[in-house]
């Protein structure tokens, strides 16, 4: 196996060591994050760091990097305090990465793709048409993690929208059934598919 010591970490090249650390943890969620400034502004960007932190009461987590330059998403949930998780269709994986892109806070991501706005009632905050999953969340807290100046923002969940062929009778949802991708590293999107699933684990009897 290829041995990387901390100290061969450190003095990797940028491009290198991004690609690497992202990657080696696996494949994460990959998610549109939709926000909209107090005066309307518009705004989507994909994000890999969402995860799941309770179902009572049911929370995400997000983690955004450091505000060292401007973040569009973080000041609108913050001004806002809403914000919307769209999971990405493997026909929306070139333009949802194109979200990426640093655009001008004036200029809307949705303007610049093809992806499209959905609204719901009551709900300030735009969602991605198409997208198999669509969680409505308000902003609750945040936290800072010093060793590295990133936030981890915690998230409520309001509203869930799901299309009906991947919920399952017990409430689960099968990915697969929806054409949902994952994401490894910053660029690299893959289908999803069920191998297995089992019953709760319970200790072996001897």
């Amino acid at each position: 196996m290829q041995h990387f010591s901390k100290k061969d970490i450190d003095e990797l090249s940028k491009i290198y060591k991004l690609n690497l650390i992202n990657s080696a943890t696996g494949y994460k969620s990959a998610q549109l994050v939709g926000t909209v400034s107090p005066e309307g502004n518009e705004n989507v960007a994909v994000f890999s760091s969402i995860v799941h932190l309770g179902s009572k009461p049911a929370l995400i987590g997000m983690i955004l990097r450091p505000t060292t330059v401007p973040r569009h998403t973080y000041s609108n949930m913050k001004s806002t305090g809403v914000f919307t998780l769209n999971s990405i269709h493997e026909t929306q994986i070139e333009e949802a990465h194109h979200t990426s892109a640093s655009y001008p806070e004036s200029i809307s991501e949705f303007d610049m793709t093809q992806l499209e706005v959905q609204k719901r009632e009551n709900f300030f905050a735009p969602f991605v048409k198409n997208s198999p999953i669509q969680i409505a969340c308000k902003y609750v807290n945040e936290y800072p993690i010093l060793e590295n100046g990133t936030i981890m923002i915690i998230g409520s969940i309001e509203d869930l929208y799901i299309n009906e062929s991947m919920l399952l009778e017990d409430g689960w949802v099968q990915l697969d059934l929806g054409g949902v991708v994952t994401i490894n590293g910053l660029d690299g999107y893959a289908s999803t598919k069920l191998l297995e699933r089992f019953p709760y684990a319970r200790p072996k009897n001897d």
